[in-house]
């Protein structure tokens, strides 16, 4: 059961209502000496978080808990447990799509403040009410694209996650636009801005650029900009972990910025429910996809929200329409946005520096064991790690062994990665499993 603290004034009434002055006359009854002195021997109060985090602890010690440094674009955060208290009130608990804002006003409030916080974040003008996920959300933000520039190819950054790059593949083969790759520079692991700049021409519409990228490293935005804009084209920056943008400047160089809002109060439950989100300038949004919602007046002249674009098929004519993403993703954007309301600025600035700092402990831990980082560029809280004494897939064995879930094997996406690992470190990541996992890279193939 819950624990539900009474406040002072809450205490104070229910004293009145017994005819009490104070808790001493509560207990007059007891002896003095049978009661209890003020001071108990008991620990001081701990945090939400430390609390969940000391009986998680015991339930480990069953042999059922596993640490995780696997993320590649799901990844492991805390989730405040108001989150679900709000989320699960029956008021939200509707997929229905709020058409009717004479008895959708507060799902229509939380919309236009999950809108509100996303173009904060992202450095844009304004965002639309919610895609269904990252994947889904890159492709729509390139065709985007084609539709202002009235130009027909798009270049992608070859670090951009290889299943969004999937999904942009599988929308663009029956679009018939052609998608070239642009190359990863093999020392840095950011995009190589040669290759970008020989590949521009007349007809690309956009370069995709995720930042930071599949590797987690942080890229050049406003170089890649100055590129794109130089040939005319658009820049869409894209990213996974949500995390960074509570440390990394906001996007501002790019014209569209799509990505995934999974990092904010949503768990890595075996690849969904996620939240993608699509933001632009606001000289760009009539070509933005999905549902706008806005603030107007109602006919008493008091404050009131309503769908005020909606170029989707259910809206408009089929040709028309810029997407046919329909589905209602309100319930999963206002989890988002409790999260994001609940940690403010300095919160989420917290969040980015312990999932930085933690990274780096992470990676210097495993370079003491004899692992090297793959790149030189730099990383947020993943990166790329290639043991020297044990296989990649040795080092994931002997980690699960452990109760440890490994890093990813890049070779899976990038054969020329062969034998490297993508290792992730969040604010959960604590210093015990951390060590932990460093010694399967330290231990030698007898071991």
């Amino acid at each position: 059961m819950r624990y539900l603290p009474k406040s002072p004034a809450e205490r104070a009434e229910m004293l009145a209502t017994l005819g009490l002055d104070s808790i001493e006359d509560l207990f007059a009854s007891i002896p003095e000496p049978l009661r209890q002195g003020s001071s108990l021997a008991i620990p001081a109060g701990q945090s939400e978080y430390e609390i969940r985090e000391y009986f998680e602890a015991r339930a480990r010690e069953s042999g059922r808990g596993y640490a995780c440094f696997l993320g590649a674009g799901a990844y492991n955060h805390y989730r405040p447990v108001v989150v679900d208290s709000i989320a699960t009130r029956g008021e939200f608990l509707t997929a229905y799509t709020p058409y009717q804002a004479e008895i959708s006003q507060g799902v229509l409030t939380t919309i236009f403040e999950f809108q509100t916080m996303v173009a904060q974040l992202t450095g844009m003008d304004v965002a639309n009410a919610s895609m269904y996920d990252g994947s889904t959300a890159v492709p729509e933000a390139g065709m985007m694209a084609v539709r202002i520039t009235r130009r027909e190819r798009l270049l992608v950054s070859r670090a951009l996650h290889p299943e969004y790059r999937q999904v942009l593949d599988t929308y663009y083969q029956r679009q018939e636009l052609p998608a070239d790759t642009v190359a990863f520079d093999p020392e840095t692991g950011q995009l190589d801005l040669a290759d970008l700049e020989a590949k521009l021409a007349p007809d690309v519409a956009a370069v995709i650029l995720q930042t930071p990228n599949f590797f987690g490293i942080v890229e050049d935005v406003r170089e890649a900009a100055e590129l794109a804009h130089r040939n005319g084209a658009l820049l869409v920056v894209v990213f996974s972990e949500a995390a960074s943008l509570g440390l990394l400047a906001p996007p501002s160089e790019a014209d569209i910025v799509a990505g995934e809002l999974q990092s904010f109060a949503h768990p890595p439950s075996f690849g969904g429910p996620y939240v993608g989100i699509l933001a632009t300038k606001q000289r760009y949004i009539r070509q933005m996809p999905g549902r706008l919602v806005g603030q107007t007046l109602d006919s008493h002249g008091r404050r009131a929200f309503c769908l005020t674009l909606a170029t989707r098929e259910q809206h408009i004519r089929r040709a028309k329409a810029t997407s046919n993403i329909c589905t209602n993703q309100a319930l999963v954007a206002l989890m988002a946005t409790v999260y994001m309301a609940l940690m403010g600025k300095r919160g989420l600035r917290e969040l980015a520096e312990q999932n930085l700092s933690k990274a780096h402990f992470l990676a210097s831990a495993l370079q003491a064991s004899g692992a090297e980082l793959r790149f030189s560029g730099p990383f947020f809280n993943e990166f790329v790690a290639r043991p020297t004494r044990r296989s990649a897939n040795e080092v994931n064995e002997l980690a699960l062994r452990s109760n440890v879930i490994g890093g990813l094997e890049l070779v899976r996406f990038f054969p020329e990665l062969e034998g490297t690992l993508l290792v992730c470190a969040t604010e959960t990541s604590t210093r015990e499993a951390m060590e932990r996992y460093a010694t399967c890279f330290r231990r030698k193939p007898d071991g």
